[in-house]
């Protein structure tokens, strides 16, 4: 089982001017929809339908992740689209949108999430390890770290979505 070790910033605007400066160098931009078939004390089960917003292409993810906090177990495998399909066929929950950005700026790969839904944008940095997650200063554009703070976790934003 794989680790995911990330810090989470509240980003105040999409930064298109580093962009257009040349140091913040985007390399992919998605769609992705993300819904939650089980959360339950800090475990969670999910798939997500990611669009690949220049080539067009979709694939399909199944993903269990274990923990709280910035270090969690996560096991990801790629599913198909029938898969896909009938698992969001049986919860028929509204998914989260995003447009997940990743881009490298100075030497360290960062995936901006922008949420369709809701006025939130975010940025995230994966580590190695734990040390270098705690040790990592990151610049002021990249606003309030909310690595811990349950509100604006993914899981939650998504189940305030459902509420009808």
């Amino acid at each position: 089982m794989g680790m995911e070790i990330e810090r989470k910033f509240l980003l105040p605007e999409f930064p298109e001017q580093l962009i257009e400066d040349g140091r913040l160098k985007v390399l992919t931009r998605h769609s992705i929809d993300q819904t939650y078939l089980a959360i339950e004390d800090g475990q969670e089960l999910r798939v997500r339908k990611i669009t690949d917003l220049d080539s067009g292409e979709i694939t399909y993810t199944h993903t269990f992740k274990d923990g709280k906090g910035i270090s969690r177990k996560e096991i990801e495998y790629d599913i198909s689209e029938g898969i896909y399909t009938q698992m969001m066929d049986a919860v028929q929950a509204v998914p989260l949108v995003k447009t997940r950005t990743t881009a490298e700026w100075d030497g360290t790969t960062v995936e901006i999430d922008e949420y369709t839904q809701l006025s939130l944008t975010v940025i995230e940095v994966e580590f190695e390890s734990l040390e270098e997650a705690e040790a990592f200063e990151a610049p002021e554009w990249f606003g309030l770290d909310v690595s811990v703070e349950k509100q604006y976790s993914n899981k939650t934003v998504w189940k305030k979505l459902q509420i009808k």
